[in-house]
């Protein structure tokens, strides 16, 4: 499937780029979720590591400063055990054990990672999910803590409508999906610790932008539907997952495995160009900080391509 991702897929015409301390955050990045006890066996320590959360934002997050690096790659292996919790420990496919977890995470975001407030005692999950909070709040722009612990909120309660889908065989409809999977992707709170990184991050004006909102979702669009390609292999070796776009176009227009593949890269090669279209016209116009922003979301776009033709996660 990698193969065909590769030979499918338009590969994004954006300058390709790695921190020089991604080696380095990677290895604190573990070190941070044993800490927490997000990964607490050698094995799941070894499947963390595999994962290469680091890999990802060091390509995403290239030219950031090293505290910013280490956050957002910390909030990517959050995200990675999360997941793991989800497709592979039964927990998403189980409303009513997701449910009480996902509240419980909530009450920790809803304390904005204050310090001066203890947040209750959920387990490593919460404990690792305050620690995020608290040192986005140190960073002192309260618009990007409120957006990425809204961000963060919206992509737990879509964990719950993926669940309730799994628990029932449902398989969504494509415009649902298309609008559902750009919240449990985990896209927009890595593109928020991003901006947070920047030397220039942008007011909440400037993400007001009509234009860049459009950007910004075909962004994540673009991110989640390369996922989906490059991960299809591995989800689909059992049984297909509903939450993949392949899936969900074969079964909204009764197409084959094969014609749904091409379908789903078509979608990506559309996008793609999409998103070309709308960067150019925001490059003339926009300022300095505006282009600190593009060249964030430019990243992000080109690192999910360059990471996921290497990562041992979907192999």
């Amino acid at each position: 499937m990698r193969n065909f991702a590769i030979s499918a897929l338009r590969e994004p015409p954006f300058r390709a780029g790695r921190h020089a301390a991604a080696e380095q955050v990677g290895s604190e990045s573990v070190e941070w979720a044993r800490t927490f006890g997000l990964v607490d066996s050698g094995q799941r320590v070894r499947r963390l590591q595999r994962a290469d959360a680091a890999g990802l934002s060091g390509r995403a997050c290239p030219d950031g400063s090293v505290d910013g690096l280490r956050l957002l790659t910390d909030l990517i292996s959050w995200l990675f055990v999360m997941d793991d919790a989800c497709d592979e420990d039964g927990l998403g496919a189980d409303p009513a054990r997701l449910g009480p977890a996902i509240s419980t995470l909530i009450d920790v975001l809803d304390r904005c990672g204050d310090p001066d407030v203890v947040p209750p005692a959920v387990g490593p999950l919460g404990d690792a999910l305050h620690d995020l909070c608290r040192r986005t709040r140190l960073h002192d722009n309260p618009a990007l803590l409120l957006r990425f612990v809204s961000q963060m909120r919206e992509y737990l309660l879509a964990l719950l409508w993926e669940a309730a889908n799994r628990e029932r065989r449902r398989v969504p409809e494509a415009a649902e999906y298309v609008q559902l999977r750009r919240h449990i992707g985990g896209v927009r709170p890595c593109l928020t610790l991003t901006d947070l990184a920047a030397a220039q991050p942008l007011g909440s004006a400037q993400h007001a932008h009509p234009a860049l909102v459009t950007l910004d979702l075909l962004a994540v669009d673009l991110v989640c539907w390369c996922n989906d390609l490059f991960s299809y292999g591995k989800e689909s070796q059992v049984d297909p997952d509903a939450h993949n776009l392949v899936t969900v176009l074969a079964r909204a227009s009764g197409a084959d495995e094969a014609s749904a593949l091409r379908a789903a890269a078509d979608q990506f090669n559309q996008g793609l160009a999409a998103y070309l279209d709308v960067e150019k016209a925001l490059l003339a116009d926009g300022d300095d900080g505006m282009r600190h922003a593009l060249a964030a979301r430019r990243n992000w776009v080109r690192a999910t391509y360059d990471w996921s033709v290497v990562a041992d996660r979907y192999a």
